[in-house]
């Protein structure tokens, strides 16, 4: 079981940017910072999509709307990101297997992920932009910060995310009214659009 902190840290990790978790991890066993990172997420092929996609979200993730479309595609893609990482950390040492690493890391990154994208959903209903700047800065520098410990001191790092969770779910809790309000506003918004279109439309 000596693994399971790192798994439960790499999954909350990979709700936030799973993109970063990968490179990070990969980046630490390609230069021999940890043993426990198997050889799949050290492969340069990995590490240079990896690399890439996390720029991506990084631009994408601090522009308001964009970065609830992001988070809405990747819905899928964080949890299986999670449970694939968890399972590989687990095959790497043998410690536990397979099938409860990858539960472990995918229930956990879909809780963080619905964590992130809840906050972002409340942080868009203000007019300004500098707060999901400053929201996505503060998760990309806690990711890596995270993952990086956990690398040293993996139970402390997994006591960190899962307090980290239970503050954001707490969080996510009080902000589900103001979520709603975000919705129907977007929903008005497509449907003002929708008809816009239909008034400028050429008679048949």
């Amino acid at each position: 079981m000596s693994v399971l902190p790192l798994v439960f840290t790499s999954g909350w990790a990979s709700g936030i940017n799973a993109y970063a978790v990968v490179l990070l991890l990969g980046i630490f066993g390609a230069t021999g910072v940890s043993d426990e990172v198997p050889e799949a997420l050290q492969r340069p092929d990995v590490l240079i999509a990896a690399g890439a996609l996390f720029l991506c979200e990084a631009v994408a993730d601090k522009i308001p709307y964009v970065d609830s479309v992001w988070d809405t595609v990747h819905t899928v893609i964080r949890p299986v990101s999670g449970a694939v990482v968890g399972a590989l950390l687990a095959g790497q040492t043998g410690s536990l297997s397979d099938l409860a690493a990858g539960a472990v890391g995918g229930t956990t990154a879909l809780a963080s992920h619905a964590v992130k994208s809840g906050t972002r959903m409340a942080i868009n209903t203000s007019p300004e932009p500098f707060s999901n700047f400053a929201m996505s800065t503060a998760e990309d520098l806690g990711v890596g910060g995270l993952i990086s410990f956990a690398m040293f001191y993996p139970e402390a790092a997994a006591i960190i995310a899962a307090v980290l969770l239970v503050i954001g779910l707490c969080l996510l809790f009080f902000l589900v009214s103001r979520i709603r309000r975000f919705l129907r506003r977007r929903a008005q918004r497509r449907e003002e659009k929708r008809l816009a279109e239909r008034a400028g439309a050429p008679p048949p």
